[in-house]
């Protein structure tokens, strides 16, 4: 799906910030790149940026104007710094990624165009979108460097496309193990652990099943007050299988049990 949301460069200047857009295009998954009347590319500066996203640079596809960019696009939005005199439908980097993923699962194709580095798209061209969208920068230092901004867009692109798909981002993905490694055992898990506690102390003679006296309800106890999670009961049941199996003198693999 990603497929279709082209990042459309009008005009760069500079290559370095070609080569920089096609890196944070590859990045967050894009690969379609149209370059609209480039002073400079191809370039080996261009392809150094690119820190191997040469497969975007290769794929690019050099037209002579914004219209031949955009053939094809049912969703052009353009990127805006500054106030126009006639208001436009404004998104902000968030709604853009939302609303051209939409726009790609029924089918269509979208362009995020992205003007000059010196003076950015001109009203005309920016007539040519539907939506422009603006980066929220810090008013006293607004200005962005052409592939930063393209970062930005692709990022939340992204992001709108995990959230559509139901795949998880590295942070949930995180998040979920680390969930699981804070699980707490259930009570029944840790009926079966002190079992397997007792029997394995019995067997190394630290627990003398005539006298056990108070050991096991100290034990009790003292793991009670752990709040153990079902990962930690997982690595003392392994404890406790090889520490009979050394006793037995039995070998072989550890077990995760």
């Amino acid at each position: 799906m990603l497929q279709n949301i082209r990042v459309v460069l009008v005009n760069t200047s500079h290559p370095g910030n070609i080569g920089g857009a096609a890196r944070a295009m590859k990045n967050m998954g894009l690969t379609k790149l149209v370059l609209v009347d480039p002073m400079d590319f191809p370039s080996p500066e261009a392809r150094a940026r690119a820190s191997g996203a040469d497969d975007i640079l290769d794929g690019a596809q050099v037209v002579a104007t914004l219209e031949e960019a955009l053939v094809g696009c049912s969703l052009v939005v353009g990127t805006s710094a500054r106030d126009r005199r006639i208001p436009w439908p404004l998104l902000d980097p968030r709604e853009c990624g939302r609303t051209s993923v939409e726009q790609v699962q029924v089918g269509g194709e979208v362009a995020l165009v992205f003007g000059r580095e010196y003076a950015g798209l001109t009203n005309e061209e920016l007539q040519r979108c539907q939506y422009h969208v603006h980066i929220p920068s810090n008013p006293e230092f607004s200005s962005l460097n052409l592939a930063a901004a393209v970062q930005v867009l692709v990022y939340e692109v992204r992001m709108a496309w995990l959230e559509q798909e139901g795949l998880p981002s590295k942070v949930e993905k995180v998040e979920a193990t680390a969930m699981l490694n804070t699980q707490p055992a259930t009570v029944d898990e840790l009926e079966r652990y002190y079992e397997h506690l007792e029997s394995t102390l019995v067997e190394i003679g630290f627990l003398d099943p005539e006298k056990p006296r108070h050991l096991m309800s100290r034990l009790r106890r003292l793991y009670g007050r752990s709040n153990i999670s079902k990962l930690e009961m997982n690595i003392l049941r392994g404890i406790l299988t090889e520490t009979q199996k050394a006793v037995r003198g039995e070998t072989g693999k550890r077990s995760d049990t």
